[in-house]
């Protein structure tokens, strides 16, 4: 039989254009900003993890250009191998204090800590249950276990309960329950204190990932902070490429937690140290975070305003109750086409989010604040939806 090796791919991408699921990759030409240039034009950004505006801070800037000055660019191997710098060791100090816990480790993405993590966690005489909408990355480290798998549903502690009965009744010798702090498409908050209660009385292992509720959440702390269960969430997996503005995942948690880590997670000992200018930006931001809370202050009060005045024009924000704000159009196309005119008509950019990171009747823009908009921005935003969201017939 005489194949054509590659012939899937034209086809496969060409179906995804047809069915409007494709992903249209714009390019910056300037930093991440609220005001930036994007394929040759100006826009309005509403769709950045930059929730802070902690990416072009003039103390994070420098921090880089120093670092690159006095280390050079690169780190040379794993860290296991050539060693880590001294920025890296000053970096898991600084926000262990920062985040409340014993120790934290610096690693390389946020979905490198969930692809490294969790299939050390637990093995073939153990138990993982995940929540149904949790990140694509939580997914994947799952899929990577040997344990047996259990789902509940979104949110629902009651389900959980259940799955954590199946777990305890089959033996297993390691219960892990492992959660989004935010979810990222809905922006919605997971109910953190049910879930210690419920994984209490079984001694189940508590994750949480809080890649989109540090830097938002608890002052900045996260969702830990927020509900006051630090030392009851035995792993707080998060990012420094969102809230904080830079780039790099991290663990956080006991001492004997990071010690573990760091001798068995594949993702961490196989991949290359951070170079030393994030290192250094990372500790700038932990350190802005901690000392200006006047940038967590103004992102919330641009969610609660931006939220209450496209709520007012009649979008669907669904449960969102963090700056992570969905506009539920519905129809894949509809969704695509909102996001064009935005951008091609009022300079606006704002991203798509269609299947397969939501359902395909649940297409969307997702809106993200930003602590650096002004109130005129928001305006001129919520001006352009309501246009073209009455255009398009979405309100």
């Amino acid at each position: 039989m005489k194949r054509d090796p590659t012939s899937f791919l034209k086809e496969e991408y060409d179906a995804l254009v047809d069915s409007n699921l494709e992903w249209i990759i714009r390019h910056l030409e300037t930093g991440s900003k609220p005001h930036a240039m994007v394929d040759g034009r100006e826009v309005l950004m509403l769709n950045t993890n930059n929730y802070l505006g902690l990416a072009t801070h003039p103390k994070i800037v420098k921090a880089m250009i120093d670092a690159a000055n006095k280390y050079g660019a690169g780190a040379g191997a794993v860290p296991v191998i050539a060693g880590t710098f001294d920025l890296t060791k000053e970096f898991q100090k600084k926000f262990a204090e920062y985040k409340g816990v014993e120790a934290s480790l610096l690693c390389q993405t946020g979905f490198a800590v969930n692809q490294g993590v969790i299939p050390t966690l637990i093995d073939a005489d153990d138990y993982v249950i995940s929540d149904s909408l949790n990140h694509g990355s939580i997914i994947d480290g799952v899929r990577l276990t040997k344990a047996t798998r259990g789902v509940y549903d979104h949110n629902d502690v009651s389900v959980l309960e259940t799955e954590l009965k199946k777990a305890d009744d089959a033996g297993a010798r390691r219960i892990l329950v492992i959660t989004d702090g935010v979810f990222s498409m809905d922006g919605d908050i997971a109910p953190l204190p049910d879930i210690v209660k419920a994984c209490e009385p079984y001694g189940a292992m508590i994750f949480v990932d809080d890649c989109h509720g540090e830097g938002v959440l608890g002052g900045g702390r996260g969702i830990v902070a927020h509900f006051d269960l630090q030392h009851k969430v035995h792993v707080e997996g998060g990012s420094m490429s969102k809230g904080f503005g830079v780039f790099g995942g991290s663990v956080a948690g006991s001492e004997d937690l990071i010690s573990f880590v760091k001798n068995k997670s594949r993702s961490y000992l196989l991949s290359t140290a951070h170079p030393p200018a994030v290192v250094a930006a990372c500790i700038a931001a932990v350190e802005i975070a901690a000392t200006e809370p006047e940038h967590n202050k103004s992102l919330w009060n641009n969610t609660n305003y931006f939220k209450k005045e496209v709520q007012d024009l009649g979008y669907n924000t669904g449960n969102s109750a963090t700056p992570i704000i969905p506009l539920i159009v519905g129809d894949p196309g509809k969704a695509q086409k909102l996001a064009e005119r935005l951008f091609k008509q009022e300079n606006i950019f704002a991203t798509p989010i269609v299947f397969p990171m939501v359902a395909r009747e649940l297409s969307r823009i997702r809106v993200q604040m930003n602590a650096l908009l002004s109130k005129d921005d928001l305006d001129y935003a919520i001006a352009a939806l309501k246009k073209i969201g009455n255009e398009l017939e979405i309100i």
